[in-house]
């Protein structure tokens, strides 16, 4: 008499979000929920990202969801987001670089370095450093997805948000050229471009009294639930919204010199 084993449960795919408490970061971690996906949740609030990550295990579809209170502008930060991923003892299926800063204001007058300096550790070096040990082994089993959070305002030069903008521009150059370099194998690079959108992190970036601030903004549910989309499509690129897509195709047709004039026009403060 043969005896049939119980059928062994598989495991969904593991997808881990940076920058996930709140905003873009936790629309996108509901979006990836949705489509299937346990998470590893990342963020440097503990209060905060608790609170999401028991939101998220709330849903219908009932993720795994892992918190990770860590501080991504170290190294030593991003090596222990690593690990905890890695401890889980499944493939990562999906990455979304998220996280990141703002600083606003008048860059030779105004703005602090030190919070410019953590602004490119967090931004940029911090999320070269993540994806160079997450597509290290994506590239080795030969499948993943890589979403990388951009901006719209890196589509020109930006003043009174300089280094924030060429952040979120090297940002997307790494983007597009790391696909590039994977087109022989099955891992996909997206890169993220939203505008304005009506989150904390927004609020917190609007200059005091710049012209930016006021008007329409995408809600991050939208933005979340396009960026999902590309990823999952395997876009290279995604920029949410008619009005972000219209404006991302002037920003390519005119001079840097004068979309930086524009801005700098837009988003000056009014002292």
């Amino acid at each position: 008499m043969n005896v049939r084993e119980p059928p062994v449960e598989k495991l969904r795919p593991l997808a881990l979000v940076t920058g996930g408490s709140s905003g873009i970061g936790f629309e996108l971690a509901r979006e990836l929920a949705v489509a299937g996906y346990d998470l590893v949740i990342a963020a440097d609030n503990e209060a905060k990202l608790v609170h999401a990550a028991a939101e998220l295990a709330a849903m219908a579809e009932s993720p795994n969801v892992e918190a990770v209170t860590v501080d991504l502008c170290t190294s030593e930060g991003v090596r222990t987001l690593y690990d905890s991923v890695r401890a889980d003892g499944r493939p990562l299926d999906v990455l979304a670089a998220n996280a990141g800063i703002c600083v606003t204001g008048d860059f030779a007058r105004e703005t602090d370095l030190d919070q410019e300096l953590r602004l490119i550790q967090l931004n940029v070096i911090s999320t070269v450093h993540l994806i160079k040990l997450v597509a290290r082994d994506m590239v080795a089993r030969d499948e993943g997805k890589i979403l990388i959070t951009s901006s719209l305002a890196s589509t020109a030069p930006a003043p009174y948000c300089a280094v924030y903008a060429a952040s979120k521009a090297f940002l997307r150059s790494f983007g597009q050229a790391i696909r590039t370099e994977l087109e022989d194998t099955n891992v996909s690079i997206t890169v993220l471009l939203p505008g304005p959108t009506d989150t904390q992190f927004s609020e917190r970036a609007s200059a005091p009294g710049s012209k930016i601030a006021p008007g329409a903004k995408q809600s991050a549910a939208e933005v979340a639930a396009a960026a999902v989309r590309a990823l999952e499509d395997g876009d290279d690129s995604v920029v949410p919204g008619l009005l972000n897509k219209l404006q991302a195709g002037v920003n390519k047709l005119i001079p840097e010199r004068t979309g930086a004039r524009i801005h700098g026009a837009q988003s000056k403060p009014q002292h």
